[in-house]
């Protein structure tokens, strides 16, 4: 017999969002003493102390800056949103599995708008 779990929502988070979110989850444990905190919500809340940047309100006006591109989507904007590429090797890797590629001129749209928030 087998199990199957429904999803039943999905939603996209930056890593800020995600950070602000755990920070509430953390604090909540906090307060009770005898709850420990599993390893893998101590790794998330260690991973998103260290890599999130930006705030959470800086990050989704990116995405919804990004989205507004013409070329990319919601995935892919908060994927770029998370890794704040620099430069246009670092922004290729993130099209690196998609079926079509940008040109000089697109790529350095997308970094003028990234540069705005670094």
């Amino acid at each position: 017999m087998t199990i199957f779990k429904e999803k039943l929502d999905e939603e996209y988070l930056t890593t800020a969002e995600a950070k602000e979110l755990l920070a509430d989850i953390e604090d909540e444990r906090a307060l009770d003493e005898d709850r420990e905190m599993r390893y893998e919500l101590a790794r998330a809340i260690e991973h998103v102390n260290r890599f999130a940047v930006l705030d959470p309100e800086e990050s989704r006006e990116l995405v919804d800056e990004l989205e507004a591109l013409e070329k990319i989507d919601e995935p892919t904007a908060y994927k770029i949103a998370d890794l704040l590429p620099k430069d246009r090797d670092e922004l290729r890797a993130v099209f690196a599995q998609e079926r079509y590629t940008l040109s000089g001129d697109e790529l350095d749209e997308i970094l003028n708008v990234v540069a705005k928030y670094d």
